[in-house]
């Protein structure tokens, strides 16, 4: 039998075209909101070349796969069969692939006129760049978001793809495959959305856009307020040489965080002035290097300071707080984060662990896509594709 999917996206189908980074995360937020989300993988690496058995491949969790080379016009003919049948599709090739492929938007749309048709990009479909390879760290280079991050004096620090690839693109070709949805089911309309990475990340920095234009944002990188530069906002090394995180921005709950500490505040001066911070900073040091991390956790932590420890990949599952909020479970075996956001009256079922495409089981993942005929010339595609 065909499994039932949980979550307000459950009877909604989604054809995805295999990629790397942003495009497998969107894919897995929408498989994990309920979407029937269907792979369509192609002979070769579609990953970052990291050799690691499937189920650690979070981001393929939660939907089936077909394997198809889409250098072969039957398989093409075979995807826009699929895309007759599907209310989205998602792509994250580089501008014009598609189209030379044959599966452009303008040939899927003829196929299904109400197809929401997603593609990500980091440079765009259009502009000079647009055709020009590149990485997470070049896009958020571009957009000023590297530039800010990093201690007063030091170099731009590179931070893990979070910020680029997921955040200003996966999560944000979400936002706009959901409301090209929304839209299509008010007009019977279908549409192109155009999600690029550079776009996202600078739309993660309005409120520093805004700072800057309102004269209160320093161009050098940590002398801000939210990026090392206050005292207050900081992390510090602890004793035994663990780390912790401190955020009491608002004037209540840097009093408290004093009082706990045993620091007058006056002893600091005003809280606000960066011309304070510096020496803020070395007090902070002395004091938080007197007691181990988990110390500081007992005295600190649940209060209003704005205290966090913190922690590594491996620590955070078994930390207390998202431990009680099943932040994360256990699939197949693998510790991973789980679905979100959360809802109340259609909420999230488990995730499937990632699995390779296995011409057996085609029966039943293209039941409801396909007539059984169709389904069995596709598996032998697949079984061509997989000689390849």
């Amino acid at each position: 039998m065909q499994e039932q999917k949980k979550g307000p996206l459950a009877g909604i189908r989604i054809v995805e075209l295999a990629g790397i980074g942003p495009g497998p995360l969107a894919c897995m937020m929408l498989a994990d909101m309920g979407a029937e989300v269907l792979r369509i993988e192609r002979p070769g690496e579609t990953d970052l070349g990291v050799k690691r058995a499937r189920r650690y491949d979070l981001m393929l969790r939660g939907r089936k796969s077909i394997l198809l080379d889409l250098k072969d016009p039957q398989a093409v003919a075979a995807v826009l069969d699929l895309v007759a049948s599907a209310d989205a599709l998602i792509e994250g090739f580089r501008p014009g692939v598609t189209e030379r492929l044959g599966l452009g938007p303008e040939a899927c749309l003829a196929r299904n006129p109400r197809l929401v048709y997603g593609r990500i990009t980091g440079w765009g479909q259009t502009g000079p760049l647009a055709h020009a390879a590149g990485h997470d760290v070049n896009y958020i280079a571009l957009t000023g978001a590297l530039n800010a991050i990093g201690q007063r004096g030091g170099p731009p620090a590179i931070p893990p793809a979070y910020l680029g690839d997921f955040a200003g693109g996966g999560m944000f070709l979400v936002a706009g495959v959901l409301a090209a949805l929304v839209e299509a089911g008010k007009s019977g309309k279908g549409q192109v959305v155009d999600a690029a990475i550079v776009d996202g990340a600078a739309t993660l920095g309005s409120v520093f856009f805004g700072l800057l234009a309102a004269g209160q944002l320093n161009a050098e990188r940590g002398t801000n307020v939210l990026d090392s530069g206050a005292h207050y906002y900081n992390v510090y090394q602890c004793q035994d040489g663990g780390w912790i995180s401190v955020g009491p921005f608002e004037g209540r709950f840097y009093r408290d965080l004093l009082a706990r500490l045993g620091i007058d505040p006056a002893s600091l001066g005003e809280q606000l002035d960066p011309a304070n911070w510096e020496a803020g900073k070395a007090r902070l040091a002395e004091v938080f290097r007197l007691r181990t991390r988990d110390e500081w956790c007992a005295l600190l932590e649940g209060t209003d300071a704005c205290f966090a420890p913190v922690l590594g990949y491996a620590e955070a599952p078994t930390h207390a707080h998202l431990k009680a909020r099943e932040t994360f479970v256990e699939i197949g075996g693998v510790v991973q984060p789980a679905p979100a956001p959360r809802f109340s009256r259609t909420p999230s079922g488990l995730p499937t662990p990632p699995r390779e495409p296995d011409v057996r089981d085609y029966a039943q993942t293209l039941t409801g896509w396909l007539p059984p005929e169709r389904i069995g010339e596709i598996r032998t595609l697949s079984e061509q594709a997989s000689q390849r």
